[in-house]
């Protein structure tokens, strides 16, 4: 059985991937940045490594593995990709909802950019373009405690992922054959307005939530300052406020993919439920 390399191993989806591959008995190999520290689930090896420091992962790619990669918005570091290439034979891209660029076809997102850097270095590939995590509503979390949303955009209908989806679908295509040069844009079930996605927190967590609607330049000023980023503010504010005209698109991916439907939102919140007490 191949070897299964987990790069991203901690994160909100892939400890996900962890955790189902270990159960399948699968063998497989955590990357983390300090394996002292590191909590993995048994039978899974922790090794030490960091995308910033490429000649770092020699070790981990010992062994012809099969990887799963997820990139946290650092730097893009090509020799990564190299270095994969190099000593395995297929990777697992956990990608954004990004549009296919022509080689030369400069990116606008890191995403198009790694992806580039996979579909040109030989290996067996496959993309997982998903869809705004349900997990980033957990950015609401202090406000639904105090029992009001005040967010832009009420109306802006969202397709969010459950992260086990974007898991499973992952560990279908590490797996199991048929995935390799495919771009599943991995979606939600539904498409639910802003407003209704607090309504059903507050259904879900038996708390009283009431939408505030917040003014796009209050929110502009608010989320600048507590995001730091203000060209990532305009980029989601820019997107809200297209979604109220035309919602986030739904696709059966997760169904295609692992012959059941995607995950409500409500159970996403039903599993999280902790999270907002």
């Amino acid at each position: 059985m191949t070897k299964i390399l987990v790069i991203g191993a901690n994160g909100s989806v892939g400890r996900h991937v962890v955790a189902s591959l270990a159960e399948r008995g699968h063998d497989v190999r955590a990357l983390v940045r300090d394996v002292s520290t590191a909590v993995v689930p048994a039978g899974v090896e922790a090794v030490q490594g960091d995308l910033a420091a490429p000649e770092s992962l020699e070790h981990a790619l010992d062994g012809g593995v099969s990887v799963y990669l997820m990139w946290p918005g650092i730097p893009v570091q090509p020799r990564v990709v190299e270095l994969i290439a190099k000593h395995a034979k297929q990777v697992v891209y956990l990608s954004a909802d990004v549009a296919d660029l022509a080689d030369d076809e400069p990116p606008v997102i890191f995403h198009q950019e790694i992806e580039r850097l996979i579909r040109t270095s030989g290996l067996r590939w496959t993309f997982v373009r998903a869809i705004d995590f349900a997990g980033n509503v957990l950015g609401w979390a202090d406000q639904v405690r105090q029992g009001v949303v005040r967010w832009p955009y009420g109306g802006a209908r969202r397709s969010l992922v459950h992260e086990r989806d974007i898991a499973d679908v992952a560990v279908a295509a590490l797996t199991e054959q048929g995935h390799d040069g495919a771009k599943y844009v991995v979606t939600g079930p539904e498409s639910l307005s802003h407003a209704e996605l607090a309504r059903i927190i507050g259904e879900e967590t038996g708390t009283g939530v009431r939408w505030e609607e917040l003014a796009p330049e209050t929110a502009r000023a608010e989320l600048t300052a507590a995001w730091g980023n203000a060209a990532f503010v305009e980029s989601r504010l820019r997107a809200w406020e297209s979604f109220t005209r035309e919602p986030e698109r739904v696709t059966d991916a997760v169904h295609q993919v692992l012959d059941r439907p995607a995950r409500s939102f409500r159970s996403w919140v039903r599993d999280h439920v902790e999270d907002f007490r």
